[in-house]
């Protein structure tokens, strides 16, 4: 079997890595060129994710056209990215199993990273959970979720990619799936500002929880199953990205509660999330305080302190 993989950033280098058996091929495809040539010559992706040696069943490739003989298509660009990857490479991806690795909303639509991806196939699947580049290249233990509201596509995924490290749970509920994905990465952002504003870790448990409860009140809103939330695609995720500082997100938010700069050039989904996110919840006439002071405040509407004020004085009522 030959698997292809669309995007060599951290996390698409490391799942060509996890993925990685001695009967699968794998081939990778990114435009940049020195990133290929990097793994050509060096078996290493010294851009993205330097220090870990890529197997040689793993071929990296700018040719785009290489793709069309991959019967399993894993996709793993920055969400505001997808659309167009998928418009402008219709044509190869067209009937495959494309497989979003990507977490988010799309802003313009709201729409996400399945929806878009049946604009090339009908079977389409997410894949989702708690997973660093880092652990995932590294060989470390590491389960996910695969959803797809395709009857027995999920099962089939499952099968042709699992290993004995990478544990796959099927879902049919690839909405649940990507809305975990999507919004834990927006109460990250507010637990890294809470640890960055020095209010210590109890105050980042309160704001993870009442986030959550806040994803799973919205779940059923767009169709998905609460009870996904409950599992790897939910609390699971939204765990690690809460509490660790390898999260980007984490990492965005803690700067911000230092009042330091971050580097624009660093990915930050949760950003644009939580813009998307505050619109759907206007639009559903849900309440979600946690999420629409996060917004206000990564968009600079509101200060780290009026951030506070502004859920500290909500009336208190029953849990």
């Amino acid at each position: 079997m030959t698997v292809g993989i669309i995007g060599a950033g951290a996390f698409g280098t490391s799942l060509s890595i996890a993925l990685s058996t001695p009967n699968k091929k794998l081939k990778l495809w990114t435009l940049n060129h020195g990133t290929v040539k990097s793994i050509q010559e060096a078996r290493e992706n010294r851009l993205r994710l330097p220090g870990y040696i890529l197997p040689e069943q793993i071929i990296a490739t700018n040719d785009i056209a290489e793709i069309k003989d991959c019967s399993i298509v894993l996709i793993a660009v920055p969400m505001q990215q997808l659309r167009s990857l998928v418009e402008m490479h219709g044509s190869i991806l067209k009937g495959k199993i494309l497989v979003a690795c990507c977490k988010g909303f799309e802003v313009s639509s709201g729409l996400g990273p399945t929806a878009i991806l049946e604009i090339a196939s009908e079977k389409t699947a997410v894949l989702t959970g708690p997973s660093f580049a880092s652990d995932l290249a590294s060989g470390f233990p590491t389960a996910l979720t695969i959803a797809s509201k395709i009857e027995g596509l999920a099962k089939y995924i499952q099968k042709e990619l699992g290993t004995e490290i990478l544990r796959l749970y099927w879902s049919n509920d690839p909405i649940g799936a990507e809305l975990g994905g999507a919004l834990k990465n927006v109460i990250a952002i507010g637990c890294g500002v809470t640890i960055g504003a020095g209010y210590g870790s109890s105050s980042r448990a309160a704001l993870m929880t009442r986030g959550y409860s806040e994803i799973v009140n919205i779940a059923p809103y767009f169709g998905a199953k609460p009870e996904t939330l409950f599992g790897l695609s939910g609390l699971g995720d939204l765990s690690l990205t809460c509490m660790s500082s390898e999260s980007r997100n984490y990492q965005y938010g803690l700067a911000l509660g230092k009042q330091q700069s971050f580097d624009k050039n660093i990915t930050v989904e949760g950003v644009s999330t939580s813009s998307a996110i505050v619109l759907k919840a206007k639009e559903f006439e849900v309440d979600t305080p946690v999420m629409a002071v996060i917004n206000n405040l990564v968009l600079g509407k509101i200060s780290l302190t009026h951030a506070i004020q502004n859920l500290l004085s909500r009336p208190q009522r029953q849990e």
